[in-house]
């Protein structure tokens, strides 16, 4: 049994290192850098379902979490109702006549009773020709609606719904293209898989960047709606103008603290919730049958166990956390910004979080969640802090000293990669490993 002091020792530390970010620096970073590991324990909870407990490499983390800050500016922003009339309908009419197509692809491909080489002919010229005719249906309307105000709006818009509605829903939209990579690629071998993976991820934001009808582009949407109450209508209400004067902090810091703490409230939800899940998951029959899958492949498809469709389902619901975590980034964010998609940065912190907490056991997911992140946003003032204290008998005036002062922002890599080879010689198999039953 996993020693449960053990674990609540490693979150005392944890919450230890936040508060004193609280009293040396800020509440308001202290809170800000909570919420953010958060986020980031969910994102490698649905990297640890899919690696830890079943196998599967995944390295378009980056994607799945774009798709979901996606869903977040067509679930809750206003639509653009000049785009709708000048060829909205138009834009999804060719969309859904080439997801059509596909599907009868798919169908004719399973139906057909001729030559494999004949198959192949016929499904590429149906998806070749529904792909010509519907950029040919879209391509005008496509002008036509980005030259509309694209200062201000220039795409599409939403369905002007509650935001917090688009965290499901981009679980669900990083679900469905889950299905589809996993239909096409989870028969590759894992490296070459991760290579898959990684490219799909690049083509999803490659798109997010580049069709301004959908979500602006690299134009960026701005002002989305929030969950929780505005800075500027807290510092009106009495309650907290009691709390400023009561705890002798000025109004818009308070007021900004309680937005933090309503963020924190709801994430914190989110993720206990998915923790739940996963932990029954991990404990019924179908989490040991996948861990029997991932250890022997193929002692279990001996046993009469579908690989494949096994690694699909866990790619899904893996997909789906990834995809849930995007949306509740973007809408702490406010802005959704396809250019800070960088899947070579971002993908790999979250494998390392995975790595360092323990693959294959959810705390330890979450704890390297925080671990990393904390340390990716800590890093620069503990490296001026280091740098200014070894460098304190050296001259202002120095070009080294100055020099290392100026890029103390580069020491979180290389904090990255102590605290890496630090728990992979002391904790190979991470800080909480997986508990074997």
């Amino acid at each position: 049994m996993q020693n449960k002091n053990y674990i609540l020792q490693l979150f005392s530390c944890m919450f230890l290192m936040l508060l004193l970010v609280g009293f040396f620096q800020s509440w308001n970073l202290a809170l800000s850098i909570f919420n953010l590991c958060i986020i980031s324990a969910i994102m490698s909870l649905g990297i640890n379902i899919q690696w830890g407990n079943a196998g599967i490499v995944n390295f378009g983390v980056m994607g799945f979490a774009a798709l979901g800050g996606l869903a977040n500016v067509i679930i809750s922003m206003p639509p653009t109702l000049n785009a709708w009339e000048e060829g909205g309908i138009l834009i999804l009419s060719g969309i859904v006549t080439f997801i059509i197509s596909i599907f009868c692809s798919i169908y004719l491909w399973k139906k057909l009773n001729i030559d494999k080489k004949k198959k192949y002919v016929i499904t590429s010229i149906i998806i070749a020709t529904s792909y010509f005719l519907m950029r040919y249906i879209i391509d005008i309307p496509i002008l036509t609606i980005e030259s509309i105000e694209p200062a201000k709006t220039g795409y599409l818009g939403g369905f002007d719904l509650p935001v917090i509605i688009s965290w499901p829903i981009g679980g669900l939209l990083a679900a469905l293209t889950a299905y589809a990579i996993g239909k096409i690629a989870l028969g590759l071998r894992s490296d070459y898989l991760a290579i898959a993976t990684l490219g799909i991820s690049e083509i999803i934001i490659y798109v997010l960047k580049n069709e301004d009808w959908l979500s602006r582009g690299v134009k960026n949407v701005n002002g989305l709606p929030r969950p929780v109450p505005y800075e500027i209508e807290l510092q009106s209400k009495q309650w907290v103008i009691e709390i400023a004067q009561f705890t002798n902090v000025s109004l818009p810091e308070i007021s900004s603290i309680i937005v933090k703490l309503s963020y924190s409230f709801l994430f914190i939800i989110i993720l206990i919730g998915i923790l739940i899940l996963l932990e029954i998951a991990l404990k019924s029959p179908w989490g040991r049958m996948m861990r029997a899958i991932r250890d022997n492949e193929v002692s279990a498809n001996a046993m009469g166990k579908n690989i494949k469709k096994r690694h699909l389902q866990v790619f899904i619901i893996g997909s789906a956390i990834i995809g849930i975590a995007g949306a509740m980034l973007t809408t702490l964010d406010g802005q959704f910004t396809p250019v800070s998609y960088q899947p070579l940065r971002f993908t790999f912190l979250v494998w390392i979080m995975v790595i360092i907490g323990g693959s294959g056991n959810n705390f330890g997911s979450i704890i390297g969640g925080f671990i990393i992140w904390f340390f990716w946003i800590q890093a620069e003032p503990i490296g001026l802090w280091l740098i200014a204290f070894i460098t304190s008998y050296v001259s202002d005036s120095n070009l080294i000293k100055n020099h290392l002062l100026e890029n103390a922002a580069h020491m979180r890599l290389m904090f990255m990669g102590i605290i890496l080879l630090v728990t992979l010689r002391f904790a190979p198999k991470g800080l909480i490993p997986e508990v074997k039953r």
